[in-house]
């Protein structure tokens, strides 16, 4: 019979928390995010800080994940003159819901499974939604910026993470000389700051 108590407190507990406050004031549920809930700011402020490649590159800042947006975004541009801003914001945000969740490493994304990337896919949509972006980004371009992704993996392997060219081959693609670029970490600050001038250009 003592079980019983120690049951009924059991069943009374509230859920578990699965929301988060973030620095503009606005309170994000990660289980069901609402475009309402998201602002820019609170955006490029965690992109900022979240490392690339789990923070195993050279340089004495991280490479972070709102200056890797900032750089598909570019070869994007370079790859599709004729894309407009909305296909354009799509590249820079494609990242996006890592200020919420980290940015994984692509083994560790496979090894959680489906429930991981619908969770990560609710967010991109809720994200979207907020700046007047399609909900789901059209496949075409979808495959244009997992091109420039691929692009960028392999700039960032080779010159910050330790990879030979040809390791890296095997993993990502090797970019075309016109979409070079010589890349060096910048601090959290100048990343936000360099991510939050692409998306008001953009917007503008």
């Amino acid at each position: 019979m003592e079980s019983e108590p120690r049951q009924v407190a059991a069943k009374g507990r509230e859920p578990p928390r699965a929301w988060q406050r973030m620095l503009s004031g606005r309170r994000l549920d990660l289980l069901n995010p609402a475009f309402t809930d998201i602002e820019i700011a609170d955006i490029a402020h965690g992109l900022a800080r979240v490392a690339r490649w789990n923070g195993q590159t050279h340089g004495e800042h991280a490479f972070s994940v709102a200056q890797h947006s900032v750089l598909v975004e570019d070869l994007c541009a370079s790859m599709q003159p004729d894309w407009g801003p909305s296909q354009r914001l799509m590249a820079l945000l494609h990242d996006a819901p890592e200020y919420v969740v980290g940015d994984m490493i692509s083994p560790f994304k496979a090894a959680l499974g489906l429930d991981y990337r619908a969770f990560e896919e609710r967010l991109a949509a809720a994200i979207h939604v907020r700046f007047g972006l399609p909900a789901t980004t059209p496949a075409a371009v979808k495959a244009q910026i997992k091109k420039a992704d691929r692009y960028s993996a392999y700039l960032e392997a080779t010159q910050l993470a330790q990879f030979s060219q040809t390791e890296a081959r095997g993993f990502f693609a090797e970019p075309p000389a016109r979409l070079r670029r010589t890349l060096e970490p910048l601090a959290p600050s100048e990343a936000q700051a360099a991510f939050l001038a692409r998306f008001a250009a953009l917007q503008a």
